[in-house]
């Protein structure tokens, strides 16, 4: 059967690797993003590695009309309908504790965004009873730490919602799955330091990719985050909320 797949945040590194390999997969592609000229460069990258077709169409996560586009072309396609969601900002812990109106933005970018545009597909893969939702987390969202805290309380609201809908999906044969990943050399974490275990796009995305084909529910990427967050998550809170981490 025909796949679509809708990448949101199609201009971040690791949308294009996973782009690039649903590409190479035979789907068709839609593209979805801010960067209109970075995403027509990402549709003929995609067409030589062998989508069906590859589509760009303008995505804003703090703009509700610009789902309505993406929603109708995905109406009008005939075959499974999925989505894989990049989309979204991190702005530094230290810049929104010095300007806390950042944190409405990355929220928007985030969480409410996302969670809008996948309650309005959700009816879409209802009614084909299949398809499959891919969200990307974020390891962040697991504890809150001094470091990143609004960031990671916006990806676990994302984690919470990805599982309720996960719950909503099952039971007409769709597939959600939650991606947590630990540090990925992209253009969002460069610089930033105490990084360590840094894994390429292109791995982050082999690993959804096998996950969405084993019907996985939650994966970490790399594997081991799972075990090093296991480790912080169980660090009584006497003495974890005097640790820097």
């Amino acid at each position: 059967m025909k796949q679509l797949w809708i990448v949101l945040g199609a201009s971040s590194a690791m949308a294009r690797a996973f782009a690039r390999k649903a590409a190479s997969e035979g789907s068709d592609l839609i593209l979805a993003g801010r960067d209109m000229a970075d995403l027509r460069v990402g549709v003929v990258d995609c067409l030589l590695r062998g989508a069906v077709s590859a589509t760009s169409i303008h995505f804003d996560s703090r703009d509700p009309d610009s789902f309505e586009a993406i929603l109708t072309a995905a109406a009008a396609f005939e075959g499974t309908i999925n989505a894989a969601v990049f989309a979204g900002s991190m702005p530094s812990q230290s810049d929104i504790d010095a300007n806390p109106v950042l944190a409405a933005g990355m929220i928007a970018d985030n969480y409410m965004g996302p969670l809008r545009f996948l309650h309005e597909l959700a009816p879409l893969l209802e009614d084909r009873k299949s398809g499959t939702i891919v969200g990307i987390g974020s390891v962040a969202g697991d504890r809150g730490r001094i470091k990143n805290y609004v960031y990671g309380s916006t990806k676990a609201a994302f984690h919470t919602y990805l599982a309720g809908l996960r719950n909503r999906l099952t039971r007409s044969s769709g597939h959600v799955l939650t991606v947590k990943p630990g540090f990925v050399d992209t253009a969002m974490t460069w610089g930033l330091p105490g990084m360590f275990l840094v894994a390429s796009p292109d791995d982050i995305a082999q690993a959804i990719w096998q996950a969405v084909q084993k019907k996985r529910d939650v994966i970490y990427a790399p594997f081991f985050w799972r075990y090093i967050m296991l480790i912080i998550c169980n660090i009584p809170e006497r003495i974890f909320k005097k640790m820097s981490v």
